[in-house]
């Protein structure tokens, strides 16, 4: 198939009519404004990767498993060290964005420089095209008009030859003469303007497609720069998600090596405090101090009444008995 060409395409009937050439600038426009969409776009995604580094940057500053030990903490500080450096790639993510956006800026300005030029160019052609075309025109109407009147004055005159009337045919006739010769003036003028606006139209003609030819370059290297920095901008989305995954690897075989009978023993022998329980609590008498390791422990009722036996009848002789009196030198209450 063959390709389509700008220079093929953005023609008018109207000499004076810019259709074609307009088409092709609001095409360039809304092409300048895709590229300012673009890096807009990409500004903004920087913006959200530099706050989402900056957030895991202070997340990964927070305290997590700062009491855990052994195997479980050399995880979780694995753990917290690559969230950093998860962050500091979004970082440099954000960084490597904007100096695509960058780029993009660079490549937008160099277009409008180069497109000023040749609009300028075009702007005064088509004015100059423009402004003779009327002229023209104008000439065109007036040499028109010329000849209607030397064609009347001729009539005029050709009615009244046969008239005696000397100074009417003198007349006549110099009228005649003189509208030939305005109309030979106007034919003069009208032709003058005519190759006048053939050669501004020829430059017209030259610089349009010299302007579509280099409109259409700019366009192709447009499509080709966008296309190029989205492709850029997703080949820098996946490498982060690649260095990503790398970086949660070593996290995932650090949980690997975390082993936990491990730490459950690393926890005994660091902490372990002895391997024999506290003998139980033995009930201790305050009067005997005797101590009942293995019986149930006493009641705490008071102990039984003692029975007592029948009192002694004094009435009665005992031949082992000694009375004393009170006036024994030796006298007790005591009987033996």
């Amino acid at each position: 198939m063959k390709n389509l060409h700008f220079k093929d395409f953005f023609w008018c009937p109207d000499l004076t009519s810019t259709a074609g050439y307009d088409a092709i600038i609001q095409y360039l426009n809304d092409g300048k404004r895709t590229c300012k969409e673009v890096e807009d776009f990409m500004k903004a995604r920087a913006s959200i990767e530099e706050r989402y580094a900056k957030d895991l940057l202070g997340l990964s500053k927070k305290v997590c498993g700062h009491n855990e030990m052994n195997t479980l903490k050399r995880s979780l500080d694995v753990f917290k060290l690559q969230t950093e450096h998860v962050s500091l790639s979004h970082l440099q993510l954000a960084q490597s964005m904007r100096e695509e956006v960058k780029k993009l800026e660079e490549f937008k300005e160099k277009q409008k420089e180069a497109r000023k030029k040749i609009e300028q160019q075009m702007d005064a052609l088509h004015k100059q095209k423009s402004s003779q075309f009327k002229k023209t025109m104008d000439s065109k109407k007036t040499y028109e008009q010329k000849c209607r009147d030397k064609e009347e004055a001729d009539q005029n005159m050709n009615r009244n030859t046969n008239t005696n009337n000397t100074k009417l045919v003198e007349k006549l006739q110099s009228k005649a003469q003189q509208a030939k010769l305005s109309a030979e003036e106007a034919d003069r003028l009208y032709q003058q303007n005519v190759i006048t606006l053939g050669k501004i139209r020829d430059d017209w003609l030259k610089e349009h497609v010299n302007a579509c030819e280099i409109f259409e370059k700019q366009s192709i290297e447009r499509i080709n720069f966008v296309r190029n920095t989205v492709w850029t901008h997703l080949n820098q989305l996946s490498q982060q998600c690649v260095t990503s995954d790398e970086l949660n690897e070593e996290v995932r075989r650090s949980l690997e090596q975390c082993d936990v009978q491990e730490d459950i023993e690393h926890f005994v022998n660091l902490r372990r405090t002895g391997d024999k329980p506290a003998a139980p609590v033995v009930y201790e008498n305050f009067y005997s101090g005797l101590r009942s390791p293995t019986g149930p422990p006493p009641s705490r009722m008071p102990p039984p009444a003692v029975r007592r036996g029948p009192l002694p009848d004094p009435t009665q002789n005992r031949d082992d008995s000694r009375h004393s009196l009170v006036q024994d030198g030796d006298y007790s209450v005591i009987q033996y």
